[in-house]
């Protein structure tokens, strides 16, 4: 028996590895299942080039768990190893520079593990004591037994093994028992080693017989040795794409398409990208893209390694390029991982193109599920937005589809304003705004829909890249003045007039929390609406951001929403109000209104007195009657006030007014709307 030390430079590795690997230390059977599938591959490319002569046979890998002995044994007909190559590979560990290395990368077990090359110590994470069995391919070799109890002593020892390849045994330590378990180890395997290239056996298949599960004599095969992405394209149809999709996700709809990613230059990756059907919850849907280092499977954390907006992807990538064990951190600076994102990033818009050039209604019909990934993209993936171009979409509310310059060649002659620049309008519930979208196309203009999660923030890029544009919601402003022409229509309406409906209207509107009236006048048709509510473009936008993106702009998601009570002076029922109130009210109103006003002028004289003065140079005489004249206002303003409000209370007409414009905004709920039904009963 020979007995010796591992070469290493620091006192003792094992307590490093079980420190700081334990958090990941389930990739201790990935990593022993991948040497072993290296082992196998090089006996076959042995035997294929006829560097070895001997009989390939079965190269199944095996998985074995021994609950009572509380092992774990890995066993492969790979190539083996001999008692130097032991000492060469496994006895040698290159561990230069490792306490300093070791403090940089502590939080991070892969960084370790695949710096130095460590993937049979990973074992250590979990074993007390591992165990090599291994007879070498080389013809007349001896086999020997290694033997490592968790310190840098080993012992190597001849013993009588008639296979070819290695057996791993794992005595499993007490804080890991866990893994000694068949359901634990199927988890794993299903998990890192379901499409490895060569076969790998667990345990028995098992069949339902009399009432029961029994296993019967068949091996458990664990992987499929041939998946879908290692295949050529011109060989599979959709139904085996949808079916790979579904062993892929169980519980998923079938996805919308797929993108077949097949590159060997300027370097090699395989897999197959799918567009999920997603209308909902961007973060529920992320991490859906499995990451895999020649069919090894690497991780499903895949931000920072693909684009950011193909994280809401579903599948698989695979490169040899991509290192199977080292940290995210590298992966994310690593150039060909970069060119690897950049290729994936135009193959996407590539096969997009294609299919809106070759299966135009078929890209419009999957438009609804589809905006969500190329608008996505197009926000943060700058050249995405320029290959995206071509083939993004507007939706207008009658269900039609145009590209943008589409759009732009039919909108440009009648919804340019009088700066001009061309004008957008666009709704986000075609059926909320249904009466401001009629009116609009009442004027001749197009109304597009935009009523994705994402559109807020897309509207606010598109106004960035297209170039003397705007985008209008369709019921921030009254429809005269959405896209603001040189004509206007005079407002049939006194500044007295106007004084009295201020009141007349802003004291009928029902209390709403969280949200301010202004009543303002705007001088629109005679056929338009008598009264409108309208919410300013800039406010609501900025609140919306607040509450899909939070940030900076989260101060807005506090303030309430702000209205605009929009009464059309040209109206005949606000005529009529208006008559009503001067039959009402006016006479006792218009006598309030002149005093004050030459109350106001008194105060005007007074105040002007006072300028270039200091406080004490003023008369006594006239502080005191600038006070009484301020007190007198304020008393006749209220009381003209209470006139007004005591006439609105009781002219049916102005609530109704006011109710239908709220009806039209679906604001009018609960109390207010079950008076503004009585109402119209007793009108009717």
């Amino acid at each position: 028996m020979q007995k010796g030390k591992i070469g290493i430079s620091t006192e003792n590795i094992f307590p490093i590895i079980k420190k700081y690997l334990y958090s990941d230390h389930e990739i201790f059977l990935r990593e022993l299942i991948s040497n072993a599938v290296d082992a196998t591959q090089k006996l076959n490319t042995l035997a294929r080039i006829g560097d070895y002569k001997g009989e390939v046979g079965d190269t199944t890998i095996r998985v074995s768990v021994d609950e009572e002995k509380n092992t774990i044994t890995i066993s492969d007909r790979g190539i083996g190893m001999t008692a130097d190559e032991i000492e060469k590979y496994i006895n040698q560990v290159a561990f230069s520079g490792a306490n300093e290395f070791l403090e940089k990368y502590k939080n991070d077990a892969n960084a370790i593990i695949g710096h130095f090359g460590m993937g049979f110590y990973s074992s250590f994470m979990v074993s007390e004591k591992v165990e090599i069995h291994t007879l070498s391919h080389k013809e007349g070799s001896q086999a020997v037994k290694w033997e490592c109890d968790g310190s840098p002593e080993y012992t190597i020892e001849e013993i009588d093994k008639k296979e070819r390849g290695t057996d791993i045994v794992l005595y499993i330590d007490d804080e890991n028992k866990n893994f000694v378990s068949k359901d634990e180890i199927n988890r794993l395997l299903k998990k890192y080693c379901g499409f490895l290239p060569v076969p790998v056996a667990f345990g028995k298949k098992t069949e339902w017989k009399d009432g029961k599960e029994v296993e019967t004599d068949e091996e458990n095969i664990i992987n499929d040795t041939n998946p879908l992405w290692t295949q050529a394209p011109s060989n599979l149809k959709d139904e085996d794409y949808n079916k790979f999709y579904r062993d892929l996700y169980p519980m998923a709809e079938d996805p919308l398409f797929n993108i077949h990613l097949n590159v060997d230059y300027p370097f090699n990756l395989t897999g197959i990208l799918y567009f999920p059907k997603i209308k909902n919850n961007i973060e529920v849907q992320r991490n859906k893209i499995q990451l895999y280092c020649n069919q090894v499977y690497v991780t499903d954390s895949v931000e920072g390694i693909v684009p950011e907006f193909l994280t809401l992807l579903h599948g698989v990538i695979d490169s040899p390029d991509i290192p199977l064990n080292v940290s995210r951190s590298y992966l994310q600076s690593d150039s060909n991982v970069k060119k690897i994102s950049s290729h994936i990033t135009k193959k996407v818009a590539d096969r997009l193109d294609e299919i809106f050039k070759t299966e135009r209604q078929s890209f419009e019909n999957k438009w609804d599920d589809l905006k969500i990934f190329i608008e996505y993209g197009m926000l943060t993936d700058e050249k995405f937005y320029d290959r995206a171009q071509k083939f993004a979409l507007l939706k207008n509310t009658d269900g039609k589809f145009f590209t943008f310059d589409e759009y732009k060649n039919i909108i440009k002659d009648s919804q340019t304003d009088k700066d001009n620049q061309l004008v957008y309008l666009y709704a986000t519930d075609a059926q909320d705004q249904f009466s401001f979208i009629e009116a609009a196309k009442n004027k001749g203009y197009d109304v597009l829909l935009m009523d994705g999660q994402l559109d807020t923030h897309y509207i606010n890029h598109l106004e960035q890249k297209f170039e003397g544009a705007r985008f209008v919601r369709v019921d921030s402003d009254v429809p005269e003045k959405l896209i603001p022409k040189e004509e206007q229509t005079e407002l049939k309406l006194t500044e007295a007039e106007k004084d009295n409906l201020t009141t007349i209207f802003s004291s009928q509107v029902p209390n709403m929390e969280k949200a301010n009236f202004v009543v303002s006048f705007e001088a629109l048709a005679a056929d338009d609406k008598p009264v409108m509510i309208t919410q300013q473009e800039f406010m609501r936008r900025m609140k919306e951001m607040s509450q899909n993106g939070g940030g900076p702009m989260a101060f807005y998601g506090e303030m309430p929403d702000s209205y605009n009570l929009v009464v059309n002076g040209n109206h005949e029922l606000i005529q009529r109000v208006v008559k009503d109130c001067e039959e009402a009210v006016g006479e006792s109103v218009s006598s309030l209104r002149g005093k004050m006003e030459s109350l106001e002028s008194r105060k005007s004289e007074l105040e002007k007195s006072k300028e270039d003065k200091k406080e004490e140079e003023v008369p006594q005489a006239e502080k005191e009657e600038l006070e009484d004249v301020e007190k007198k206002v304020t008393e006749l303003r209220g009381k003209k006030d209470e006139a007004l409000q005591g006439f609105a209370s009781k002219n049916k007409l102005v609530s109704q007014l006011i109710d239908l414009a709220l009806l039209s905004n679906n604001m009018l709920k609960g109390e207010a709307l079950n008076r503004f039904v009585k109402r119209s009963i007793d009108l009717i």
